[in-house]
């Protein structure tokens, strides 16, 4: 059984999964074996030495220390596509508040004296300032193209824009999803130039921050519409609102609103909404929950963010499972010390991403401590764990 400490509220259908596979669950567990967490920032968080992964319900992990993670050998999990189609939706909403100025029209609605006055009158004579272009026909570019950005493009093929994708990353799993008429811009400058629309769905790291800035804005077709649903860093705020001045851009609708954001003529912040729904907070729950508990229990890694995907079936005997900087002669010395001791191993899979490199060694027999203690001793090892097989604990 491990323990497992819950961040934020996460929905009972992943708690439950978790439970029912013997684990104890709840916000209140010191020293933990697992973490669970939405959005709760885990920066200035303590780790005890027991910790051994943290499952993010979500995509993003930009409240999670990697780096930290990764130097004590803590997997972090994240749980990419478990929100998409509540994102698509969203970005949908954001296209039409972008076109129609419908939050516009509202405000005003809403400021209309009813005490007296013809209210229906007053609409009719008003409604013309608040008249906005459909989007069918119109280009839109997508920013991306993971599981949201394909579903997006593919739902801008629907509402009959022209689509126009650029993603220099993209999967071939993903690639299949995508509508076959989706056009692909060779670069950014292209596609930002020629698009009425540009929606972003990017991941935010050192080469994507302010991927949105100056230089490209000054490249766009006049009057853009930009629709951030991804992260806020993606986008230069300053460069944003200069853009509007100019005309350059003539709406901008971001689901991260920040101080100089507020009240800006043609900026609609909303309040990160793009993961809050239901379904959405159910879907990341019960993915990061199966992840967590996949990995205590058998040392399986999917959807791994700062170590290698990994899984292999059991034989059922003693199970190791070994992170190590990514360098050679680390599996020749593992193994050496296994032979030593006279343990025969059954399977063996090695995989690595980066810097760091994971194994999953079955044995036929039982480890002792005297086989951890000689395999944490090589240098270059991050962490060495047991899972005892069955019958063992």
């Amino acid at each position: 059984m491990a323990r497992i400490r819950t961040y934020n509220k996460i929905a009972p259908e992943g708690i439950a999964i978790l439970e029912d596979r013997g684990h104890q669950v709840g916000p209140e567990i010191d020293d933990p074996d697992g973490i669970l967490v939405r959005s709760a920032t885990l920066h200035e968080v303590a780790f005890g030495d027991s910790l051994l992964a943290i499952a993010r319900a979500g995509a993003g992990v930009n409240n999670i220390p990697l780096d930290r993670c990764t130097e004590s050998g803590v997997a972090v999990f994240n749980t990419p596509g478990s929100n998409a189609n509540s994102v698509k939706e969203l970005v949908v909403a954001g296209l039409m508040l972008s076109s129609r100025r419908i939050v516009e029209g509202y405000d005003w609605v809403q400021s209309l004296s009813a005490g007296g006055a013809d209210v229906t009158k007053e609409v009719e004579s008003g409604k013309s300032a608040f008249a906005g272009p459909e989007i069918a026909g119109k280009k839109l570019g997508v920013i991306g193209l993971g599981k949201i950005g394909v579903m997006v493009a593919n739902i801008g093929e629907a509402l009959e824009m022209e689509v126009i994708g650029y993603d220099p990353y993209l999967s071939v799993e993903n690639a299949w999803g995508l509508s076959r008429s989706v056009r692909r811009a060779e670069t950014l400058d292209a596609l930002i130039a020629e698009v009425d629309y540009v929606t972003i769905h990017a991941p935010l790291n050192d080469a994507t921050r302010g991927l949105v800035g100056a230089d490209l804005l000054s490249k766009a077709k006049r009057g853009l519409r930009i629709l951030n649903f991804a992260r806020g860093g993606l986008v230069d705020n300053a460069a944003i609102l200069a853009a509007m001045e100019s005309g350059t851009v003539s709406r901008y609708v971001t689901d991260f609103p920040e101080p100089e954001l507020l009240g800006r003529d043609g900026v609609i912040t909303i309040p990160h909404l793009g993961a809050s729904t239901p379904e959405a907070e159910t879907n990341s729950a019960i993915m990061a929950a199966r992840q967590l508990a996949d990995y205590l229990e058998r040392g399986t890694v999917r959807n791994g963010v700062n170590l290698p995907d990994c899984a292999m079936d059991g034989n059922g005997g003693d199970r190791i499972v070994l992170a190590n900087r990514n360098v050679p002669n680390m599996v020749g010395q593992v193994t050496t010390i296994l032979a030593e001791a006279g343990l025969n191993i059954s399977d063996m899979l090695n995989r690595h991403r980066g810097d760091l490199a994971y194994n999953i060694i079955d044995i036929d027999s039982g480890v002792d401590q005297t086989v951890i203690d000689r395999l944490t001793a090589i240098d270059g090892i991050v962490r060495v764990r047991v899972i005892p097989g069955r019958g063992r604990s």
